[in-house]
């Protein structure tokens, strides 16, 4: 099967899914790059027109307190599901390599070939699995995001919902209920975010362990304690340690976008446009969706 199309875009980040909703061009991708559970607008963000009621929430941390907006991942799967609905992601999630031949883009799964894309021209946001369009070298510095899951078995009822650090290995850390335990649960596990290179990677020093080990380090070091355990000889009140396991660890490459149409093929480009550019003008671009939104 062919596919012919005057524009198309590659990729699957939020900047992706916006740049072709926007557009309304088609969107071919590897894998779905789904934003970061813990990635928020800023408050007051207005997506009405999306059907998305505005959820500013506050958050309790240590310094002042931290206000938040809708959550990038719930703008990221309505704009895709819009654009499925419309026709624009003929492989959706189907597809899992693409390579660039020189005339036409070869899509395939594990087994086989399972489409061609002939196009005039393609907006490239990145996409790992995809080979043939750009050097690989013009959008990544080889820094990967990390993002540690951790368990507690013991000592996640407390009221922190944020840790902000100063340092690149495990930079932040989000607590949330815990998904562990169904139902509303006071108990919180946490998602602790660094940004490492690919040698770090490599290093015990930022493993999984020592992300665990750190972000309890954090904690404490701010004053948070374990279960209560009774007074001490002294009269003093006693706590349980904390207890901890690593549940997994989620890495995504850190991409850093080249100027316009540097390392592309002559029919490729990187469009130099802000994800906040592209969120002003949803209200005037759904108008394109509005059999879909009523």
């Amino acid at each position: 099967m062919i596919f012919e199309y005057e524009n198309i875009v590659i990729g699957s980040s939020l900047k992706a899914v916006l740049y072709a909703y926007s557009h309304n061009y088609p969107l071919f991708f590897t894998a779905p790059e789904r934003p970061f559970r813990f990635e928020y607008f800023k408050p007051g963000l207005d997506l009405e027109t999306l059907k998305l009621s505005h959820q500013a929430k506050s958050l309790t941390t240590f310094d002042q307190e931290k206000t938040v907006g809708i959550p990038k991942e719930l703008l990221w799967e309505r704009l895709l599901f819009l654009l499925s609905l419309d026709g624009k992601v003929p492989l959706s999630n189907l597809c899992h390599s693409m390579r660039y031949n020189g005339t036409t883009l070869v899509c395939g799964n594990e087994y086989a070939k399972i489409a061609e894309v002939a196009f005039d021209q393609c907006y490239y946001f990145g996409d790992d699995g995809c080979t043939g369009i750009s050097q690989e070298k013009t959008f990544t510095n080889e820094q990967y995001m990390c993002y540690d899951y951790i368990a507690f078995n013991k000592g996640g009822k407390h009221k922190i919902d944020y840790i902000k650090t100063e340092d690149k290995f495990v930079s932040e850390i989000w607590f949330y209920p815990s998904d562990r335990i169904d139902g509303a649960t006071a108990v919180k596990d946490a998602c602790a975010v660094s940004l490492l290179n690919k040698e770090q990677m490599q290093n015990f020093d930022f493993s999984e362990t020592m992300a665990r080990f750190k972000t309890v380090a954090e904690m404490e070091s701010r004053g948070m304690k374990g279960v209560f355990n009774g007074y001490g000889p002294n009269g003093k009140p006693k706590h349980y340690r904390f207890r901890t396991t690593h549940v997994s660890r989620r890495t995504a490459r850190h991409r850093m976008e080249a100027p316009d149409d540097q390392g592309h093929d002559a029919a490729t480009t990187t469009p130099v446009v802000s994800e906040e550019d592209l969120v002003a003008n949803l209200s005037d671009v759904s108008v394109t969706y509005e059999r879909f939104l009523k």
